[in-house]
């Protein structure tokens, strides 16, 4: 498998040649593509993102395959001593099990993280291990929290996470203003004040939640695949509700999403009905200040739709500003800085906000620590299907609000 998706990467850089030639020649002819080159551009980025759809699916697949493998190697095994019975992660996964099947009796579940483990709020990808697979411990609340992460573009952009055992309001500081710069002081003169301004934050914790219906016989003859199922589906729809209001949500009973919280960094042309120029982007680059773009999580966020057009923009010296990423699982790069995909940021309009650029450690998460879960055998009695209700509770704000994350929009004339 890793051979096969070896191949796919060389086969996505040689798509990605052939799209670079086809844009050379048009701009050494000093014209635009032809309406026959221009579907060709459009196949070969297709057949670009196909690719890449290809091969996330392929590596999420060899990683179930390997959970599922460690699963059933627990199963065959002798039952040990109680004394030696498995590790705390081995009892927690077999915890889930009974309470997906009712044998544990419990109509209800709290999933949070092992206690005995450290617990480390970065972003980690499981796609590869060089992208932190080898850190991730097999378990269905990071099998749960890393398809939330894959589904919203935010969480995947390395943004603060902030878990709490109970959802009482948070008060954040948040900084609005940074000091001046010092001045020179005569001897014994007066240093002039130079603070910083505050203001304050207030995470609360709203409640997503959603239902998922299964059948009995599906839950007592494949319960350790059900395992990997819920976790998934419950991990796309949290992500999906909670990662629509992280990008969108306008602070009124909703989190202040990252889109709404950015301030302006560039706005486009009037002439070009609201897409970037690749001056657009590196002014958009260099709008935000040093310190902010050489953090690890600085990056990019827009929809898939956006960066198939930004392909084709170079810089002043005919360089391509998008660059694909040299290893198979890592993020293409604009300008050097990791690009992520969100379909909940705005496609490129007049007037819209459609790419955002910063330092997304300045935003931050809010979570309770426990995913709370429960389950029925009476809400479908009629049809004999046993319903899951997942629940979680969270919030989101910008904490520095001085212009680490800023935004393009174009010109709405």
């Amino acid at each position: 498998m890793p051979e096969y998706i070896k191949r796919l990467h060389e086969q996505r850089g040689k798509l990605w040649e052939q799209t670079k030639a086809l844009l050379d020649t048009a701009e050494a002819e000093k014209r635009d593509l032809t309406a026959e080159e221009e579907q060709t551009y459009q196949r070969l980025n297709g057949e670009i993102d196909a690719i890449d759809t290809r091969a996330k699916d392929l590596a999420a697949a060899e990683q179930r395959t390997k959970d599922a493998d460690e699963t059933f190697r627990q199963l065959l095994e002798k039952e040990p001593a109680p004394e030696a019975r498995g590790s705390a992660a081995d009892q927690e996964l077999k915890r889930v099990r009974d309470w997906l099947t009712g044998a544990s009796g419990s109509r209800s579940l709290d999933v949070a993280p092992d206690k005995s483990l450290p617990l480390d709020q970065r972003t980690l990808s499981k796609l590869t291990a060089a992208a932190g697979a080898n850190t991730v411990p097999i378990s269905f609340y990071n099998r749960l929290v890393q398809h939330m992460i894959e589904t919203s573009g935010v969480l995947a952009a390395g943004p603060t996470v902030l878990r709490t055992a109970t959802g009482e309001q948070l008060q954040i500081p948040k900084t609005t203003a940074h000091s001046a710069s010092a001045g020179i002081v005569a001897e014994a003169g007066t240093l002039a004040a130079n603070e910083p301004t505050f203001g304050q934050v207030s995470l609360d914790a709203y409640k997503y939640g959603f239902l998922l219906q299964v059948s009995h016989e599906l839950a007592n003859d494949t319960a350790v695949d059900l395992l990997g199922y819920l976790a998934m589906q419950a991990g796309r729809a949290l992500g999906n509700g909670f990662g629509t209001h992280l990008v969108t949500g306008d602070g009124s009973s909703k989190p202040n999403g990252v889109l709404t919280a950015s301030t302006l960094g560039k706005t486009g042309a009037v002439s070009v009905a609201g897409a970037p120029g690749g001056d657009d982007l590196i002014d958009l680059f260099y709008s935000i200040i040093a310190p902010y773009r050489q953090s690890g999580s600085c990056g990019w966020l827009m929809r898939d739709a956006t960066v198939a057009a930004i392909r084709k923009l170079k810089d002043s010296t005919g360089q391509y500003l998008w660059q694909p990423g040299l290893q198979a699982g890592s993020p293409d790069t604009i300008l050097g800085k990791p690009v992520r995909t969100d379909p909940n940021v705005p496609a490129v309009a007049l007037g819209a906000k459609s790419i955002l650029f910063g330092d997304f450690s300045t935003y931050f998460v809010r979570q309770v620590e426990s995913l709370r879960f429960e389950r029925s055998d009476d809400f479908a009695f009629n049809t004999d299907l046993i319903t899951y209700r997942a629940i979680l509770r969270g919030d989101g704000d910008q904490v520095d609000t001085t212009g680490a994350i800023k935004h393009f929009i174009g010109n709405a004339a």
